[in-house]
């Protein structure tokens, strides 16, 4: 792989989840392990992943809770159960609340790096298709990055070309985190000092335009980037 995807898994059992994070870093992913349901949710709020792994029964939070609360405001990052229950109850509780796929240990680890490809693959045929995407809806907003325009009932703006350039970034990555380092790259050319301070003005701008609508937010995740939180 060129680029090294990032996967989060949750696994409470110490030799299983060695054997799963060894096993995908001889194969070129960037793994975070965590050991419990509440540790994998402050990992997932942290930073951005392209895949998790999530064991069903963990102390402290288990995986059903955790999927449900990852799928409150992210739809989009792929999740596959890692589970020692069988029973068909449990397989579909796990499609209803979001899963994209399902696992029964004991599993060949081959197979189960196979079943994060077909995710892989799935997700950046759905990027790709989305990449050429114009039109967006912002809770109460429509956004139209071509014509620059940020409108709703009451209020037509029409932004500069990097306040839309920013804005739809951050709509492609509605829900997850833009890396800040991708952002700047990308519309400002470096990800330099000054750059940074340049960015910084036009999030305040772009927050300032989208808090008339009490259920979108612009956060700042400190040390990793922008996030826009859509109820």
């Amino acid at each position: 792989m060129s680029v090294s995807k990032k996967i989060l898994l949750l696994e409470d059992d110490p030799n299983l989840g060695a054997v799963i994070e060894e096993h995908l870093k001889l194969n070129g992913y960037s793994v975070k392990r965590c050991y419990d349901g509440e540790e994998g949710a402050t990992a997932f709020a942290q930073e951005s992943y392209d895949l998790c792994l999530v064991d069903i029964m963990m102390p402290k939070k288990d995986g059903f809770t955790f999927v449900r609360e990852v799928r409150a405001f992210d739809t989009q990052t792929p999740i596959i159960f890692l589970t020692a229950k069988s029973l068909q109850e449990d397989r579909i509780e796990g499609f209803k609340i979001g899963c994209d796929d399902y696992i029964t240990k004991p599993f060949s680890i081959e197979e189960l790096e196979l079943r994060i490809q077909v995710s892989l693959r799935r997700t950046a045929a759905v990027d790709n298709s989305e990449s050429n995407q114009i039109e967006f809806k912002i809770a109460s907003f429509q956004f139209n990055s071509d014509r620059r325009t940020l409108t709703s009932s009451d209020s037509d703006r029409k932004l500069t070309p990097k306040e839309a350039e920013l804005l739809r970034m951050l709509c492609l990555h509605m829900n997850k985190t833009l890396p800040r380092e991708t952002a700047l790259k990308e519309i400002w050319g470096d990800d330099g000092y000054f750059s940074g301070r340049s960015m910084d003005v036009f999030v305040s701008k772009l927050r300032n335009y989208l808090q008339k609508d009490g259920s979108v937010e612009l956060l700042s995740v400190h040390g990793k980037g922008l996030r826009l939180v859509v109820d």
